[in-house]
């Protein structure tokens, strides 16, 4: 099977491309996959079937035509990876889902969704983020509760940066940018996707399984 995967950032893009063989697992050369950034979630349009702006980036504002597309061209299969920032997340799934019943056209598709923010996987294994930063700050990890909405980049950069999430966000948003696939790339290559303590990265998971599971 191949798999396109569309994630809402270049940083979670980073990271899927550590995580994609692992959660393949055994499965791993029986597929092919490519993986595709954007800038920014978006929001589901009202209209699904009206001619999308080119000068919009943002993954959801695209995602209906680019299903219908994938299904008109035979592709087999869609992983999309979004956070739910501040959205109820059974609410979230439920208009992905209401969305993509409007789509006919389109291939078998999974959602995987990063509670809040993508870095709450980061803090679901331990292991491979303390591996990754010997030096990280416990007093801060010990506060964070698993896949809660609480600014989790931030609480995850007030860990490992000297002058925490402040400093990089007086150096403005490309720092910002710089830190998350800074994270990527150190702690993606360590993680371990059986031992990983979120939620959101376990259903997930799950989510791929099925998608594989139904070639």
């Amino acid at each position: 099977m191949h798999i396109e995967v569309l994630v809402e950032d270049s940083s979670g893009a980073a990271l899927m491309g550590h995580l994609m063989p692992k959660l393949l697992g055994e499965a791993v050369e029986q597929h092919t996959w490519r993986i595709h950034d954007f800038r920014g979630v978006g929001r589901i349009p009202k209209n699904l079937t009206a001619k999308s702006d080119v000068r919009i980036k943002t993954l959801l504002d695209k995602l209906p035509r680019m299903l219908e597309g994938y299904g008109k061209s035979g592709y087999e299969a869609v992983l999309i990876l979004v956070d739910t920032d501040g959205h109820d997340v059974a609410v979230f799934r439920r208009d992905l889902h209401k969305m993509l019943k409007r789509c006919p056209n389109a291939p078998k598709t999974a959602f995987g969704l990063a509670t809040e923010e993508v870095e709450a996987w980061y803090f679901g294994d331990r292991e491979a983020l303390l591996e990754a930063y010997p030096r990280a700050d416990k007093r801060v990890l010990n506060k964070y509760q698993q896949d809660s909405v609480c600014g989790t980049w931030e609480m995850l950069a007030d860990a490992l940066v000297k002058g925490g999430a402040a400093t990089i966000k007086k150096q403005g948003f490309y720092k910002m940018g710089e830190f998350k696939h800074e994270c990527a790339n150190r702690i993606g290559p360590l993680m371990d996707v059986e031992r990983n303590q979120s939620p959101s990265f376990s259903s997930t998971r799950k989510r791929v399984s099925e998608l594989l599971a139904a070639n």
